[in-house]
């Protein structure tokens, strides 16, 4: 499957929220899930970064994550239906804007119910970098980027300064 085009920040694209996956659609999902795979790797290669990946970042407007960390976990449907009280702060990147780094709160922990590829509920309890990490896809989902979720007019940096970042 080819890589597909990322959207970029500006793409009006971004900012629509997403059609529900129904269940006679699972059989055009492989072809979906393999560009994500493979768009989500050929980011990394080019940038050292990527866990994960909407499908409207790549013009796919359905409510579909696709992460890599270990091993590949398809969302699809996914609701984040819990949320702790507790937040952290952190310096979010998107692949929608490689090159800048936006400071956003996210709730330190959450659980996320989805549908997986054999249309199972499923549900997984997450915390801390995998907690937000969810949080930042399902907004795509809805048409959110982090940078509307900047904590102040500070609180963008370009990748490169990193260093001078608290």
């Amino acid at each position: 499957m080819p890589v597909r085009e990322i959207l970029l920040l500006g793409n009006p694209n971004l900012y629509e929220v997403c059609d529900q996956v129904h269940r006679e659609e699972l059989g055009s999902l492989p072809a979906i899930v393999q560009d994500l795979h493979d768009t989500l790797f050929d980011f990394r290669g080019k940038y050292n970064a990527g866990r994960a990946i909407a499908a409207p970042q790549i013009g796919v407007m359905k409510r579909i994550v696709y992460m890599y960390i270990h091993s590949p976990v398809v969302f699809i449907n996914p609701i984040i239906d819990q949320k702790s009280d507790q937040f952290i702060t952190i310096w979010d990147d998107c692949m929608s804007f490689p090159e800048l780094l936006v400071k956003v709160n996210r709730h330190k922990s959450c659980r996320i119910s989805y549908y997986d590829q054999a249309w199972q509920r499923q549900s997984l309890l997450l915390e801390d970098d995998l907690s937000e990490l969810l949080q930042h896809e399902c907004d795509h989902l809805d048409g959110i980027l982090a940078v509307s979720r900047a904590i102040d007019t500070q609180s963008f940096a370009w990748r490169t300064q990193r260093e001078f970042l608290p």
